[in-house]
């Protein structure tokens, strides 16, 4: 028989220890409940269970002041994500596909019973959901073609049939989409590009990279350096291939993790800079029409909150 299930979490009041700078809200939860996984903290706060200074607080990773005083009131009703996407999310739409602006904080699929994901919001807002029919034909389920993760914003495409589906999987499998990234990373980085063998489990429980050449698969990322920003480095970041959180691995491997890295963080030896989330934007999709074949291209600029990391890194860069 199992034992009894763990309490992670009770009503508790804690108060932001000091130190030479502000804290991550999750580190500090994390650090009073050693028991707790990144991904249970950071569920604790974004189901709206843990108020700073009596405000609740749903980004894990607010920067908070020494002395603030943290609560967890596990009574606390859930604080829902909204249910509909920002204006201008939508930024391609037709019969076949559609092309939105994911913004950070939502995941692209459901996780578990997870609410609000961008592709509920996007079905309900296109207003045809699954099953209904038009001109006695069965329409696909919105077809989720792609995923980004639930903290990186940028471009998303779905598929809205069956066949636009089969079209465009087709090219994420031979790699003829074009996608590029925005990504702040810790550290000086020089124009490169990494090619590692990534697999589930590196060992430690993450995924990573392995010097077997028989296991994991191939993933290459072009790496080129757009801004030094003293102990930061603006980067843009060409996908050749589509792995599970390959620019994360591949930057963190490489002693440089992104800005916001909680996952792939362990072990860095310089200062970790504080961000409101993973700095990582997917700014530009290009594919082909999988009905016309035409060549699509989109690109999205950062968004505010990277900018206003971008600018802060500058003004501390500059003082230096």
């Amino acid at each position: 028989m199992s034992g009894p299930a763990r309490v992670l979490f009770r009503d508790t009041r804690i108060v932001a220890p000091a130190g030479p700078k502000e804290q991550l809200l999750d580190r500090v939860l994390r650090t009073a409940h050693p028991g707790a996984s990144w991904a249970e903290v950071r569920r604790l706060v974004e189901t709206g269970k843990v108020s700073v200074d009596g405000e609740p607080e749903r980004n894990p990773q607010r920067p908070v002041r020494a002395g603030a005083r943290i609560e967890i009131s596990m009574t606390a009703r859930r604080r829902e994500q909204s249910s509909v996407l920002p204006r201008g999310a939508f930024v391609y739409v037709d019969a076949h596909v559609v092309v939105v602006q994911k913004p950070a904080g939502i995941s692209t699929v459901p996780y578990k019973d997870e609410p609000g994901t961008l592709s509920e919001l996007v079905r309900a807002e296109l207003g045809t959901p699954s099953g209904t029919t038009q001109r006695g034909r069965r329409e696909a389920p919105l077809g989720v073609v792609h995923r980004i993760d639930k903290e990186t914003s940028g471009l998303v495409v779905f598929a809205r049939t069956l066949a636009a589906m089969r079209a465009l999987k087709n090219q994420f499998r031979f790699h003829t989409v074009h996608r590029r990234y925005r990504a702040i990373a810790h550290g000086k980085l020089e124009s490169r590009t990494f090619t590692t063998r990534l697999v589930p489990d590196r060992g430690d429980g993450r995924r990573g990279s392995t010097d077997n050449p028989k296991l994991g698969r191939v993933a290459t990322t072009h790496i080129q350096l757009l801004e030094s920003l003293g102990l930061a480095s603006l980067l843009e970041c060409r996908l050749e291939t589509g792995r599970t959180h390959q620019i994360r691995i591949h930057l963190a491997e490489a002693g440089h993790p992104l800005l916001g890295e909680r996952v792939y963080s362990k072990g860095f030896r310089g200062t970790l800079l504080p961000a409101p989330r993973l700095m990582l934007h997917a700014q530009e999709l290009g594919f082909n029409h999988p009905e016309t074949e035409r060549p699509l291209r989109f690109e999205q600029p950062m968004p505010d909150d990277m900018l206003a990391v971008l600018a802060e890194l500058r003004r501390s860069s500059a003082r230096r």
